[in-house]
């Protein structure tokens, strides 16, 4: 294949892959960081929950790295104007995965204080977990770019009700597969906890995605003539129905794979409306950022591509391995 746009498409379609990948697995994890507070009523069953997460999220974390240098690599164009105009927010993700982090450590090490970090993992959660649905609205919705394809704005423009609905999506997305991911690994009361959980979350995503789709189609009608866009919403609408189902019957596996695919069907219409966008200008959409005008060179491309023939099933290889070595109900006895 020597043709660039070929190139180009590949790269869209791999990218959103790995985003997309993210959003399921180190979804769960923001969503038991979330919900850590309210699931658990005792130490032993907090330890449960984050030693549910405690082998896996890191690993978890390779897909944002992975998906955020393929993006700068190719096209860095979009990466800077991104990185750049959505600088101050991005910071804060930042700081919140970081807190994430070493909440795991100083809650195990300083049992005085280890209520504090308790927060502190839930805050830092909650609020990545928003911020990330608000990110990707921004790029979907629209940023005012100027001339050389710099970001226009404010911090407050990233704050607008669209995008912020495109947060709530997410947050409820990463709250329902946290509850998913619970009821898998733990079991007794927490379990029982966690389908409770499910069951109220199944019905808010619901009508947050009822909205959200509603949303998409008056201000984006391009939307409902996509036959891809229209088959993710489905995809996702059967999701987060069939976890209402599940959690009646008591089944234990199914919500998280429903939950999963809710999340994908959601990806899907994503990049159904982003196609070929990267980062929409809102007024002028020549000024748009697209796989045309932003990408690096077929040379580039084609090694990548060749890296990506060789890493990418390194990678899932590697998280399957490391999903079957920890595979069953999680216990108290590590510390994370």
């Amino acid at each position: 294949m020597n043709n660039l746009e070929t190139f180009q498409e590949l790269w869209f379609v791999l990218i959103t892959i790995l985003f997309a990948g993210y959003s399921i697995l180190d979804g769960f994890d923001l969503g038991i960081g979330s919900m850590l507070p309210f699931l658990a009523r005792t130490k032993e069953e907090k330890d449960t929950l984050i030693n549910s997460i405690g082998p896996v999220w890191d690993g978890n974390e390779v897909w944002l790295v992975t998906g955020g240098g393929a993006l700068f690599a190719a096209f860095p164009q979009a990466y800077a104007t991104s990185f750049s105009g959505f600088y101050l927010a991005f910071m804060i993700v930042l700081f919140c995965l970081i807190f994430r982090a070493v909440s795991f450590e100083f809650r195990a090490h300083s049992p005085k204080r280890a209520r504090l970090w308790e927060w502190a993992l839930t805050g830092a959660s909650l609020l990545a977990a928003l911020l990330f649905g608000l990110a990707l609205g921004n790029v979907v919705f629209g940023v005012p770019l100027d001339a050389r394809m710099e970001y226009a704005g404010t911090f407050l423009t990233l704050l607008r009700p669209v995008p912020l609905l495109f947060g709530l999506m997410g947050l409820s997305a990463f709250l329902m597969q946290g509850s998913a991911w619970a009821i898998l690994k733990t079991e007794g009361e927490l379990q029982e906890r966690a389908f409770r959980a499910a069951s109220m979350l199944a019905i808010i995503e619901l009508i947050v995605f009822i909205v959200f789709a509603a949303v998409v189609a008056v201000t984006m009608p391009a939307s409902l003539t996509n036959p891809v866009c229209i088959a993710g919403a489905l995809l996702a609408l059967l999701g987060i129905k069939g976890i209402g189902s599940s959690v009646m019957k008591r089944n234990e596996r199914a919500p998280f794979w429903e939950s999963s695919a809710a999340i994908i069907g959601v990806w899907v219409m994503v990049a159904a409306l982003q196609y070929p966008n990267l980062i929409r200008a809102t007024g002028d959409p020549a000024l748009s950022i697209t796989i045309r005008n932003a990408s690096t060179s077929l040379m580039t491309l084609k090694i990548m591509s060749v890296i990506a023939l060789v890493g990418m099933p390194v990678v899932i290889g590697y998280s399957i391995y490391v999903y079957r070595v920890f595979a069953g109900k999680a216990g108290t006895g590590a510390e994370y």
